[in-house]
């Protein structure tokens, strides 16, 4: 993958997932705006390709998501994907498949920024739970509404995910009420990381966001995402876990760089090595 193209992976008549790299940054867009940017089977697969081909590019220090439109960030898994979901077997497949994308984002060893404007239901919010970080504009709306439309459920590591983010007490408010959380309160109660104006200043503040963690050092960040990630799973605890990561970032090429640009009062150049 060259350090800026465009891609158009998952291409159908249905949607695309489509993404643009340019200064070390990775856009992704879920286009799809017709449908509000409800994600078909062939777009989460789309999605999970483009992980694994973004974090082999060196060129890619960090990945924005967006939808296409301005009116959804994304509207969750389209209904149509559902209608062959009837047996235990289908519904286990079902979670099994979504799962293997989400878990993929959110795995991803560069940090993710979802910039969120407009709706972000369902499966879209559960996308955004795996980023780093949410951005919203000031009119988004976020929620799973699933008690008062499809009647399904959410996966249990998705409710450990969002669980991560707004506790216990919240996730239960927002299924069992099944009500879309206006950014300001989704900002209030942990889901959002900021929220800003309306969607032109969304784009300035991520492109700011985005900038800034690009040039910072890429091995503290795959090691901050890693070790949080072996906390959440209990392995805190466990003697000599995270070890690898100590030592991946003290003898790095980058450490030493650091070290040196920081005596000499200068700008470090960092490699990811």
């Amino acid at each position: 993958m060259s350090g800026t193209g465009t891609g158009g992976a998952g291409e159908t008549g249905e949607g695309r997932v489509r993404h643009t790299i340019e200064g070390g940054i990775a856009h992704v867009v879920f286009d799809r705006a017709a449908a509000r940017n409800a994600f078909t089977f062939a777009m989460y697969e789309a999605l999970h390709d483009l992980c694994g081909a973004l974090e082999a590019d060196e060129s890619v220090r960090v990945v924005v998501l967006s939808g296409a439109g301005g009116k959804a960030f994304a509207a969750g898994t389209d209904i149509a994907a559902f209608r062959d979901v009837r047996t235990a077997q289908d519904a286990l497949a079902y979670e099994v498949r979504i799962e293997r994308v989400l878990g993929r984002l959110e795995s991803l060893a560069k940090p993710t920024i979802a910039m969120i404007a407009g709706a972000c239901t369902g499966g879209g919010a559960a996308i955004a739970a795996c980023c780093d970080l949410r951005v919203a504009e000031a009119g988004a709306k976020i929620g799973f509404p699933i008690a008062r439309t499809l009647g399904n459920c959410l996966s249990v590591r998705n409710l450990s995910r969002l669980d991560a983010l707004v506790g216990a007490a919240t996730v239960k408010e927002m299924i069992f009420t099944a009500r879309l959380l206006p950014a300001p309160e989704a900002l209030a109660k942990g889901f959002l990381t900021e929220v800003v104006p309306d969607a032109q200043a969304l784009e300035a503040r991520v492109a700011e966001l985005a900038a800034t963690i690009a040039n910072h050092a890429p091995l503290t960040l795959a090691a901050t995402k890693r070790g949080l990630a072996l906390a959440r799973a209990g392995a805190s605890a466990q003697p000599g876990a995270g070890d690898d990561l100590v030592v991946s970032c003290y003898t790095s090429a980058d450490f030493r760089e650091g070290m040196e640009a920081f005596l000499a009062k200068r700008a470090p150049r960092w490699t990811g090595r």
